[in-house]
């Protein structure tokens, strides 16, 4: 297959804006796919801050990144709206994967507001040509308040300073995945 599924293209979106040594976010750590991908983009010299508000995602990811001897990761148990309690440096690059979190508690769900305020302030933190990835699971009722606040919000971003990409099968189940990455192109 040449177009690749929502979690291949994420990847690819990340390894095009990350190198070794950069300091990058997964802002919904989950079972720590992401944060164990991140960390093989930045290197030993790189780092990774990974939030998740529970318990069972922040066990999951420290299992995960302990089974393959990775030391570059800041687990933090905190809402990835407050990410600049945390870092306060420029990054090259950050994920979302909205919704809830894998075989865990699906009452326990990302918010809108929450989302909107973390990406804000991460957009902020992206140098130049930097990303933020945005994977966008709305089956499920916040998920299509959430889906709805985001793609107005990245259409509300100047296009002199951002490019907004919405990247989905139009062909598919109306509730199928899909990805809303922002580039940075100048300074705000």
């Amino acid at each position: 297959m040449i177009l690749l599924q929502m979690l291949p293209y994420s990847k690819f979106l990340l390894s095009s804006a990350i190198n070794l040594g950069d300091t990058v976010i997964d802002a919904t750590c989950g079972n720590g796919q992401d944060t164990l991908f991140l960390s093989t983009l930045v290197g030993q010299n790189g780092s990774v801050v990974s939030f998740d508000i529970q318990d069972l995602a922040i066990e999951n990811t420290k299992l995960l990144l302990k089974k393959h001897n990775i030391n570059n990761v800041r687990l933090i148990q905190d809402s990835h709206h407050n990410v600049d309690l945390y870092v306060n440096h420029s990054i090259s690059g950050a994920i979302f994967n909205l919704g809830y979190l894998p075989k865990g508690d699906h009452s326990i769900t990302t918010l809108a507001d929450t989302t909107i305020s973390s990406l804000t302030k991460i957009l902020g933190l992206l140098k130049i040509n930097g990303i933020a990835v945005v994977v966008v699971y709305h089956g499920h009722n916040n998920g299509k308040l959430e889906r709805d606040k985001l793609l107005s919000f990245g259409a509300s971003l100047n296009q002199h300073k951002f490019n907004v990409l919405q990247y989905l099968f139009i062909n598919q189940q109306n509730d199928a995945p899909f990805i809303i990455a922002f580039e940075k192109i100048k300074h705000c």
